[in-house]
């Protein structure tokens, strides 16, 4: 079985794992989420200045949970795109010097890539094809899962992705940072059908629509529009009947995309990856969705559908148990397509 020690600082966590294949040995996850909520979003410089005071303990603390040691681990990797590159370059740089240290091999590995292996963590018997939904503070896609390191990219947001939708959104609202918790849990209290809002479909030239792609701008918009005239008209605001009804549009429009889009491939198992899987209104709606249509769907545990390092950690184990390995000289990168994964390789 193939050991892997990880580290994921591409945002607002400093994570660090060690993974067994498929079995996470330790998972250590250092949030960064206080630090940034004073600022309303992710400040890249602080969010450098935090992996690299946080990195050598959450590395020693990986090891105490464990109880394993160097002699252990046949391979280190971090994720090197996409983030934020001075977030990236604290985990890469610690990641390659202890790969020359101990003479480990060195695997740079792509953050999407990582949050697809998160569901393989709960389904060990999980294997391609499938498809997964990701969906995030930074992206939103659904991906046609062929094997390791092969990908298609069959549909994407147009514009803001889900979560950072939900952060906008919640700002809107005065909820706070980060968006996505707060606005579930006041969903819970609300009318979903309170508010009619759009789904933000994308226009096809010849006619129609893009039957996967989408767009949550003008969602973000609309419910400005909404707020400003709940405003003008007076009296307290709906507060909990706006979050219900805009996250009850995004659960919707993700479900009825990623359903048409497995069904068009003849997918059979849908896997969700990313913050908002997390997101109580996405997962009932595509569980039900789902079972009518005869199809499964998988969602990582909680604590793996935020940014860690055990995701990563398994998805470098599958590569490095196919021989694959990076050079010491692999870069950084703030955006990199998924399909073009292979390249860090």
């Amino acid at each position: 079985m193939t050991t892997v020690l990880a580290i994921e600082t591409s945002c607002d966590e400093t994570a660090v794992a060690i993974v067994k294949n498929r079995q996470v040995c330790s998972s250590i996850i250092a949030s960064q989420i206080p630090v940034h909520q004073q600022y309303g979003g992710v400040v890249p410089e602080v969010a450098s200045r935090q992996h690299l005071e946080i990195i050598n303990q959450a590395i020693a603390q990986a090891f105490d949970e464990s109880a394993m040691n160097w002699g252990q681990i046949d391979g280190i990797t971090a994720t090197c795109a996409p983030g934020l590159v001075g977030a990236l370059l604290v985990g890469l740089t610690a990641a390659k010097t202890l790969a020359m240290v101990h003479e480990k091999p060195f695997l740079g590995v792509h953050h999407l890539e990582g949050h697809i292996y998160a569901t393989y963590l709960a389904q060990p018997n999980l294997d391609p094809p499938f498809l997964s939904l990701l969906v995030s503070g930074g992206h939103t896609s659904l991906i046609y899962v062929k094997d390791c390191g092969n990908y298609e990219t069959l549909g994407e947001t147009r514009d803001d992705a889900a979560g950072e939708a939900f952060d906008k959104v919640s700002r809107l609202l005065k909820l706070g940072y980060p968006g996505g918790p707060v606005i579930d849990k006041l969903a819970q209290t609300g009318d979903p059908q309170a508010f009619v809002l759009p789904e933000g479909r994308i226009s096809l030239p010849g006619g129609g629509y893009h039957p996967y792609d989408g767009s949550f701008s003008g969602l973000k918009t609309a419910v400005l529009r909404l707020v400003q005239q709940l405003e003008k008209d007076g009296g307290q605001l709906p507060v909990a009947d706006i979050a219900a009804s805009f996250q009850e549009t995004i659960a919707k429009a993700l479900t009825k995309r990623a359903i048409a889009c497995a069904r068009d491939y003849g997918l059979n198992t849908i896997a969700v990856g990313g913050g908002v899987a997390a997101n109580s209104g996405l997962r009932k709606h595509l569980q039900a969705a789902a079972a009518e249509n005869n199809l499964q769907v998988l969602f990582p545990p909680l604590k793996f559908c935020t940014d860690n390092a055990a995701m990563i950690g398994c998805a470098a184990a599958d590569h490095l148990s196919r021989g694959h390995t990076s050079s010491l000289t692999l870069g950084v990168h703030s955006r990199l397509p998924l399909t073009q994964v292979m390249q860090l390789y």
